[in-house]
């Protein structure tokens, strides 16, 4: 998910990844932790597959009885699940209302069905998923997951479409596209705190990232999509479907395919250029640092975006206003299981179940790279993060890495960011976006989108593994 104040959360989670790595004892208490997590992550499951109750409701439910269980004080209880809320509805909430907005705007105008229909009659609708992998690790490269889906999205729904069958033979190539990336490549936030942990080389760590990036991607994408589409068939929510449904005009003033290409790339280019001055610039207090991290952060530049939007996509000020107002409603309902999705995982968190399974690592006789890999997942199981996975699992391999010589940094980076992917379940809240975004019940999200995110782990550590044999 976006790392909230990323550069704070690092020293943070890097000190409790070495205070994890002194006490390297197995307790009871660490016992107990482990039990917990599964028994919530258990409940939400039974609650909402089961007895169909609200995912909000039951994420809410899981969240707090993690809490109690987990031993966190009662005063503390609420404002952790709100911390959790907060977090990603102050991230995440805004990215996918304004990706909503810019969507609407998109396929309002007619621009976004003239660009599939180009893309479509270009490379065939047999060839469709090829091209949704291509476009999403295009438009992810300096993108967050979740920013990269909600510019995405539009175009899945109009190329499943123009295409039929499952949405899932197109959605899960541009879902594997955007994730690999997330979890592997910098400039993301993930993959950029295990180099620096690890005092990895970027550009080696970047390089052998592509190499196992796109043949991880292909099975994972294009071919895993293709299979799963034929075994499970969601229903996308009417309300979105609706809402991507290209209308004609009354004005005729329908977009070129250029002009609508500028409009999803403007907040692309926007952050490739803060990421170029990060790794440009070295002086992070200067004047240029200040004000790209300021307009290249993801909501600045969305907003950005959007604005760009109702200025070239020739609408006036009424239809603007109304487009994007209706933009809103549809997705109400996904920002707030998205929200409860935080809370959840903010309670993991906060039971400290990330030290006990640092220990657990500590006391296991496996290759370093292997060992790497198997901390990050841990802990993804766990928290539900990504980035927590890559920040914690880089601070408590560190010091074992510092003593050994036979294996690549950059290899070890490219383990944890693999590990950090895997599984993707009911503490995640990317797992309810994904859910509600194509209409899925948790069954099927777990068929497709969590066994992708476990295919995409397992085919890249094996990748690098494969490498690890060859490179030192």
């Amino acid at each position: 998910m976006i790392a909230p104040a990323l550069g704070s959360l690092a020293p943070r989670l890097s000190a409790a990844a070495a205070d994890a790595a002194k006490n390297t004892d197995w307790t009871g208490h660490d016992t107990r932790l482990v039990v917990v997590a599964v028994l919530g992550i258990a409940l939400v499951v039974v609650l909402t597959a089961v007895a169909k109750i609200h995912p909000f409701l039951a994420l809410l439910v899981g969240g707090l009885f993690v809490g109690v269980a987990g031993g966190i004080p009662a005063d503390k209880l609420i404002s952790t699940l709100t911390t959790g809320v907060g977090g990603v509805l102050g991230n995440v909430g805004v990215v996918v209302a304004l990706g909503a907005m810019l969507g609407k705007l998109l396929v309002d105008s007619g621009g976004a069905d003239r660009l599939v229909g180009a893309i479509v009659d270009r490379v065939g609708e047999r060839r469709a998923p090829w091209a949704m992998v291509l476009a999403a690790m295009v438009v992810g490269i300096p993108m967050f997951f979740e920013v990269g889906l909600v510019l995405m999205i539009p175009i899945i729904y109009l190329v499943w479409k123009r295409t039929g069958g499952s949405i899932l033979r197109i959605g899960i190539p541009a879902l594997a596209g955007l994730s690999i990336l997330h979890g592997l490549i910098p400039p993301h936030p993930g993959p950029l705190v295990a180099i620096s942990a690890l005092h990895a080389d970027l550009g080696t760590t970047l390089l052998f990232g592509v190499i196992v990036a796109i043949p991880t991607a292909v099975i994972a994408g294009p071919l895993y999509g293709t299979w799963v589409s034929k075994h499970v068939h969601p229903h996308p929510p009417e309300t979105l479907s609706e809402q991507y449904t290209v209308t004609e005009r009354e004005d005729g003033k329908v977009p070129s395919v250029w002009t609508t290409l500028s409009v999803i790339l403007l907040p692309v280019v926007i952050m490739l250029a803060k990421t170029v001055v990060d790794v440009a610039d070295n002086n992070a207090k200067s004047e240029l640092h200040r004000v790209m991290d300021f307009v290249g952060d993801p909501i600045m530049a969305l907003i950005i975006g959007v604005i760009y939007a109702a200025f070239v996509l020739r609408f006036d000020r009424e239809q603007t206003s109304g487009i994007m107002g209706a933009a809103l409603p549809p997705i109400a309902g996904i920002l707030l299981i998205i929200g409860a999705g935080g809370g959840f995982k903010q309670m993991l968190v906060g039971t400290g179940i990330a030290d006990s399974i640092g220990k657990a690592a500590h006391n296991s006789h496996l290759s370093l790279l292997l060992l790497a890999w198997l901390i990050a997942v841990g802990i993804r199981l766990a928290t539900g993060s990504a980035t927590v996975a890559t920040v914690t699992a880089s601070g408590i391999i560190a010091p074992i890495a510092a003593t050994s010589t036979n294996t690549s940094t950059a290899l070890l980076a490219l383990a944890v960011g693999s590990g950090s992917l895997f599984l993707s379940h009911v503490n995640d809240a990317g797992f309810w976006l994904v859910k509600e975004f194509f209409g899925m019940d948790v069954k099927q999200t777990f068929k497709s989108w969590s066994a992708m995110e476990t295919i995409l782990s397992s085919v890249s550590i094996v990748c690098i593994l494969i490498l690890g044999t060859f490179v030192h």
